[in-house]
């Protein structure tokens, strides 16, 4: 059975796992504390490990911020790629506004903006906005897979993402 994967890398990265009717099989944060870049490499480790090969996985998109901070998250980002690439699991990359879209948001809607709609939408709840991300890319990567029940802006990202 197929299992429906969202990350969303971070040095907090939300981790969130779905069976094929949308039930929660995992919901986390993945932290590794230490020193640069022993820390990257656990965490990458730590992420990648969750991860079946048979997973349908979505990760979100890399976003622009400081350029310190940048170089950190994009170095979290490329190395789970890299990690799932040498183990033959493919991924597909969600924009962080096709994912505030999914669940019915603007695409430059703070994090909080999608708390509300993520519960009313699917009844979930957490208190990390990594793991809330995580948990609308899992939604995406099920939506592309299964035959699911979607709103029309559900339906309109979904074909953009397909079509990337």
């Amino acid at each position: 059975m197929a299992r429906y994967v969202g990350i969303d890398t971070s040095t907090k990265t939300g981790f969130v796992a779905l069976d094929e009717y949308g039930d929660v099989w995992d919901a986390q944060e993945v932290e590794v504390l230490g020193k640069d870049p022993e820390r990257m490499v656990k965490l990458i480790d730590s992420i990648v490990h969750l991860v079946g090969t048979e997973d349908v996985v979505c990760i979100e998109d890399f976003a622009y911020a400081q350029v310190n901070r940048m170089a950190m998250l994009g170095g979290i980002g490329w190395g789970v790629r890299m990690e799932l690439f040498k183990r033959g699991i493919t991924y597909i990359e969600v924009a962080t506004g096709q994912l505030k879209n999914f669940a019915g948001c603007k695409g430059n809607c703070s994090k909080e903006d999608l708390i509300i709609p993520i519960y009313e939408l699917w009844g979930f709840r957490n208190g990390s906005d990594n793991v809330r991300d995580a948990f609308i890319l899992a939604q995406i990567a099920r939506a592309i897979k299964e035959t699911v029940r979607l709103k029309a802006f559900q339906r309109d990202v979904i074909k953009k993402v397909k079509g990337r």
